[in-house]
């Protein structure tokens, strides 16, 4: 697998720069240690599964994949330094390219990493989750992007908004990821809730008052009762976006397939979603120096991390600068130009992501209030309904030049701010030929739930 793998890189990599090193005699001795092993009877249940991991630094962050027999063929490409957006890639041989469309970026920051899942290249690479930088690009380059429960996982971000992940072809492939670094960190802090389960509210079929409301189900699988499938609650835009109606549209219609197969039962919520734009929070959030206050999402696990001289940088939003590296440096980028994560935005609104002055009490009392606003909010949706389900991305991909006006960030980061765990799927294909993704969010610490829904299994 690992040789076939670096065989289908030598020959996309020119066109498709997805890569920023590849690793490809270093891999190949690592899969012959991992057979050797598999020979001599030990368990590795991803014995030789060649993965890409997001930029440098990856390696190390991939250590329980790398345990369970994986063997990292690369550093993937991230956004190079000095930019004001970061939904785009640079690798080794120029910008990274959207598989299915060359003159469309991939997404960001973990560009790369979307783009190599996407040709093929690998089944699963790893990536990091600030503000959609694993769902942006997994929405762009139609392929699985799971963020998971902010603090379920170790993080050096002080923030607590950052969160690891992974982009995979297939649901399983992201099951197999979750069962493996999920019982890695379980092993290491056994005594750790942090980032764990919600409760789950009970499955009726209460279906009062909907501001959006989607047409019943009518598939085969609209009758079955036993076992109920999860109740889902659709939100176009969260009360405060402005999505393109076409990606509503294709999104729109990948939920209400969902609920035709049996795999949720679309709900109206008793209250219609209507969360606060979280752009103001999460960039003053990120403002160095910040109070974060009693409503950090950050697990002990990650402060722990970050608390350390020598933290691994590899999931992490430096504190001023945009996660991304360039690929003539060995560390992240640092200018204050690089505002934030994954904006598209040219002039965000609140300060600006490199500031270096300390925000007013008002605007971090604001913050706090935004975030605490949104998470009550949450909390009454998900004490009716199991899941929610939007738009990951509220355009389509922008080309090469830069986006524009918009945040690709806008249906996204309030899940960096309120900690849940959030997974794009495709939707299928807008007019312009890309792909559109459909975002599915749960209660803290039920990625289970989300993996289970797509179709991914895992263990209860």
């Amino acid at each position: 697998m690992v040789a076939a793998a670096l065989e289908r890189i030598e020959r996309v990599e020119p066109a498709l720069c997805a890569f920023v090193e590849v690793w490809g005699e270093a891999a190949l001795r690592r899969a012959a240690d991992v057979d050797a092993r598999i020979t001599a009877g030990e368990s590795l249940p991803l014995a030789g599964v060649p993965i890409g991991v997001k930029g440098r630094h990856g390696l190390r962050s991939a250590a329980p994949l790398l345990a369970a027999g994986c063997v990292a063929v690369g550093a993937t490409s991230v956004p190079g330094p000095g930019t004001t957006w970061q939904t785009w890639g640079l690798g080794a041989h120029g910008r990274t390219v959207n598989p299915w469309r060359a003159d469309r970026t991939p997404g960001g920051s973990s560009a790369g990493s979307a783009a190599a899942v996407a040709a093929g290249l690998v089944p699963l690479a790893t990536g990091s989750d600030g503000a959609g930088s694993v769902r942006i690009p997994a929405a762009w380059c139609g392929v699985v992007g799971l963020k998971v429960t902010n603090g379920r996982l170790p993080t050096a971000d002080r923030t607590g908004l950052t969160a690891p992940g992974v982009l995979t072809r297939h649901a399983s492939d992201a099951a197999a990821y979750w069962r493996v670094v999920s019982a890695a960190e379980d092993a290491a802090s056994p005594g750790d809730t942090a980032g764990k389960r919600d409760p789950l509210p009970p499955n009726t079929g209460d279906t009062a008052g909907s501001r959006d409301p989607l047409p019943p189900s009518t598939g085969p699988a609209a009758g079955k009762r036993h076992p109920l499938p999860p109740t889902a609650v659709w939100s176009p835009d969260l009360g405060f976006a402005d999505p393109d109606p076409e990606v509503v549209a294709v999104a729109r219609a990948a939920a209400v397939r969902l609920a035709d197969a049996g795999a949720v039962r679309l709900v109206r919520p008793r209250t219609a979603l209507r969360l606060e734009d979280p752009a103001p929070a999460w960039l003053a959030l990120r403002t160095p120096g910040a109070d974060l206050g009693p409503v950090s999402k950050v697990a002990p696990a990650g402060r722990r991390l970050a608390r350390s001289p020598t933290a691994l940088r590899a999931w992490e939003v430096p504190p001023l600068a945009a996660p991304g590296e360039s690929p003539s440096t060995s560390g992240p980028s640092t200018g204050p130009s690089a505002r934030h994560a994954e904006s598209t935005h040219q002039t965000p609104p609140g300060p600006p992501y490199g500031r270096t002055t300390p925000l007013s009490t008002q605007a971090l009392a604001h913050a706090h209030l935004i975030r605490a606003t949104n998470d009550r909010r949450l909390s009454g949706l998900f004490a009716d309904a199991q899941l929610l389900l939007t738009p990951t991305t509220p355009t389509a991909p922008h080309g090469h030049q830069g986006p524009g006006d918009r945040y690709s960030t806008a249906l996204t980061w309030a899940f960096n701010l309120s900690g849940h765990p959030a997974i794009s799927v495709p939707a299928g294909f807008g007019p312009d030929g890309c792909p559109v993704g459909l975002q599915l969010v749960a209660p803290h610490g039920r990625e289970d739930l989300l993996l289970r829904t797509i179709g991914g299994t895992t263990p209860d």
